[in-house]
């Protein structure tokens, strides 16, 4: 048996392997990728999985239903982000707006420098809300809007992105609180307006191709596509930023 102990393999590409008969203990996979995985006369113990699950089978049980009517059930607000009609996503973005309010006065109480703390290798708070800034950026202001290069320099792509010399992506930037709150307010503002002026026609249409490289790909998008995927990055980093709070909140109260 080949042994690897104490190492980083950070970045590693592994596919089409067999790793029959292999033991994993105290692996670290943050961010990774596991698809058309199939684990035979497994035995798991205290494994802890947080990301997206798609058609995950335990004991031949596919268990995404179960877990996504569970998390319905912990989040009553959680399946208003799946709307079908302009009603509804004007609903789901009154509720996002409401939640990150709460969510902000929870880091405002907090000693500035905590907001720049990353949690167990996570985005810090200021860079989640960067992110967010750069969700919207592609998606509706690009996508739906039709600028070829609407992100602010403070915008952070998601880590798995191929660079992009045309995108910012300045990760070690630390502007603080304010600045990027403000930046989020312009944001937001504008999502409030396409989502305000939309048709039922529109929201079953399509994007037209934007004119220019970047991110997405220069396509057209279903609108309905491009609104829910801001709405779910919204609702989920807020998720991640509250975990993250709370961690860091302890830290005070030692």
């Amino acid at each position: 048996m080949t042994e690897v102990s104490d190492a980083s393999h950070s970045g590693l590409d592994v596919s089409a392997v067999s790793l029959t008969d292999a033991r994993l203990g105290e692996v670290d996979v943050n961010r990774a990728s596991l698809w058309r995985v199939r684990l035979r006369g497994a035995w798991i113990h205290e494994v802890e999985i947080d990301g997206y699950v798609g058609d995950l089978r335990i004991n031949g049980v596919d268990v995404g239903p179960l877990i996504e009517a569970e998390l319905d059930r912990r989040h009553p607000h959680r399946a208003a982000m799946r709307p079908d009609d302009v009603a509804g996503f004007r609903e789901a973005w009154d509720i996002l707006e409401s939640l990150w309010a709460g969510t902000v006065d929870r880091a405002r109480a907090l000693p500035p420098e905590l907001l720049h703390e990353q949690v167990d290798g996570e985005w810090s708070f200021v860079q989640t809300l960067r992110h967010l800034l750069f969700a919207t950026d592609i998606w509706v202001r690009r996508a739906i809007l039709g600028d070829p290069a609407p992100w602010h320099p403070l915008s952070l792509p998601f880590d798995e992105m191929e660079p992009d010399p045309g995108v910012p992506w300045d990760r070690a930037a630390r502007p603080d609180l304010d600045e990027v709150l403000a930046l989020r307010a312009d944001r937001r503002a504008t999502v409030r307006r396409v989502i305000e002026g939309l048709t039922e026609e529109a929201l079953a249409g399509r994007t037209e191709p934007v004119d220019g490289p970047g991110y997405p790909p220069a396509d057209s998008y279903p609108v309905a596509e491009c609104l829910g995927t801001v709405l779910t990055e919204e609702w989920q980093h807020r998720l991640y930023a509250e975990r993250d709070l709370d961690v860091l909140e302890g830290r005070l109260t030692r």
